[in-house]
């Protein structure tokens, strides 16, 4: 008897569940509800981190009310990629704490399990990280404020033929953005006259990098291009790069921001100088308020701190969040904020911004970096900028 009324229970709830994702109600008329869903422990938990942290610093710069009401964050720990986890603190946010708007998604499993929820209930979210190619196409109330790895990767190519590189090996994750970088390298070091002599994927989340650099020494390329996350991952990937010999076989490292994240660029030191990639944020970047922003991150978290391209689309996505509601006098309502969302257009830490209207997606300029010292800080400097087609 206990175990059919336990079924009838959770089916009942199921039911309850639908009916609510179908049409939300806002918790309170003066308050907006954003769900952060972010990786606050585990070994991805700095994502999270920068995530509040640029959440933070947005609303003590401008307040925690816009249009008449107050912002209110709520924070979810999905502790790393884990898509079934980060469907239910999604399903609870918005079933149970009512918000308006989700945000976070520092992997794109997690953001693809989330998008038909914020489809069905109407809910705009805000992919925070996540880089994977077309992403804001699996829900039409999708917004992105990061960045995607096919905008991202080809000027690290063009820079390297216009460099002298004729040849190519790449290293990408075995995972979407992994595949949607190696895509875009292949193909514009091959459209700008390079050769590929070899491409592998590994592993997300291995630390042994050692028979796929013996692979890449033996191929004898120029370059190695990489793409593998933080954490542990791409200090394993460039301490293997510099025991195994390849900088003095003549092969020179690029790759996507993430292999010299400003996050981990420490734990890697003196290995990471003269690495040369490409992201659309360093935190040396040169303007008036990403110096103001690198201030306010210093003395919200602590003055060894670095704020990383995770904390400013953090950052941005409150800015994002704020202009639309007041483009719509205050109304949270998932279609208006959606429509406000698209065009919106304003200066970012990283420089200007916007998102497109048709895809909701980022539109950014991408930065050439290489690792150097400034003021004997380790550091990644900026040194060419590919501007974003606007």
């Amino acid at each position: 008897m206990s175990v059919s009324v336990s079924r009838l229970s959770r089916r009942g709830l199921l039911a309850a569940c639908a009916f609510t994702l179908a049409a939300p109600a806002a918790f309170a008329q003066d308050t907006v509800r954003v769900g952060l869903i972010a990786e606050m422990s585990g070994p991805f938990a700095e994502f999270g981190k920068q995530m509040e942290a640029g959440i933070r610093i947005y609303q003590k710069q401008f307040g925690d009310s816009v249009a008449g009401k107050r912002v209110e964050v709520i924070v979810k720990d999905v502790a790393g990629p884990n898509p079934e986890l980060a469907k239910r603190l999604a399903q609870e946010l918005v079933v149970r704490d009512k918000v308006q708007l989700l945000a976070g998604f520092g992997f794109t499993p997690n953001a693809l399990s989330v998008a038909p929820i914020a489809t069905q209930a109407k809910v705009p979210m805000i992919v925070m990280n996540a880089g994977a190619a077309d992403l804001t196409a699996k829900s039409p109330y999708m917004v992105r404020t990061s960045f995607s790895y096919p905008d991202v990767v080809p000027p690290i190519a063009q820079w390297a033929i216009k460099n002298g590189s004729k040849k190519a090996y790449v290293i990408v994750a075995d995972y979407a953005p992994g595949h949607d970088a190696e895509a875009a390298f292949l193909a514009a070091y091959k459209k700008a006259g390079g050769e590929i002599v070899g491409s592998v994927r590994t592993p997300m989340m291995t630390l042994d990098f050692s028979p796929y650099m013996q692979r890449v020494k033996d191929a004898k390329p120029d370059v190695l291009f990489a793409f593998v996350n933080g954490g542990d991952v791409a200090p394993a990937f460039i301490k293997e790069f510099r025991e195994k010999g390849l900088p003095e076989a003549g092969v020179k490292l690029i790759g996507t921001g993430d292999i010299v994240d400003e996050a981990i660029i420490e734990v890697i030191g003196d290995r990471a100088l003269d690495i040369t990639t490409v992201y659309p944020y360093s935190m040396h970047h040169k303007s008036e308020l990403n110096a103001r922003y690198v201030r306010d991150f210093k003395a919200q978290r602590d003055a060894k701190a670095r704020p990383t391209i995770m904390s400013v689309a953090a950052y941005d996505g409150m800015a994002a969040i704020y202009a639309a509601l007041k483009k719509t006098n205050g109304n949270a309502d998932g279609p208006a904020l959606i429509q406000a969302f698209q065009g919106l257009q304003f200066e970012s830490p990283r420089g200007p911004i916007g998102i497109d209207a048709k895809t909701r997606d980022i539109v950014q300029d991408e930065y050439i970096r290489r690792v150097g010292k400034v003021d004997g800080t380790i550091a990644n400097v900026e040194f060419e900028t590919f501007k974003a087609a606007r």
